[in-house]
């Protein structure tokens, strides 16, 4: 893979990102599970390549790629966080319910 193809697929994962954190806003659970697979699976494909170290311009792309993935994967979370609180309270709480029956 060129250093071109290496910044195409970490563009294509930034896009899978942008898209689940869309979602996320949008309390969209079934279409954020999906994006996180596709993204999943895009990421799988570029460690699974052996490509020369990127320098320039390429690495510095991939660097600005890279910061704004975690900003977007840091407001998921801030997102499905809570949710995922409150799943987990309500697990609970209906296993001791269950517990008590």
């Amino acid at each position: 893979m060129n250093n071109a193809q290496v910044i195409a697929t970490y563009e294509s994962i930034l896009s899978i990102t942008e898209q689940m954190l869309e979602a996320a806003k949008k309390k969209d659970w079934d279409h954020l599970q999906s994006l996180e697979i596709d993204c999943k699976v895009a990421i799988a494909s570029i460690l699974a390549v052996n490509s020369d170290p990127l320098t320039g311009e390429y690495q510095q792309r991939k660097v600005e790629i890279i910061h704004k993935m975690l900003a977007d994967d840091a407001e998921i979370r801030n997102i499905t966080q809570p949710w995922m609180t409150n799943l987990d309270n309500l697990m609970t709480h209906s296993g001791q319910e269950d517990q008590l029956n």
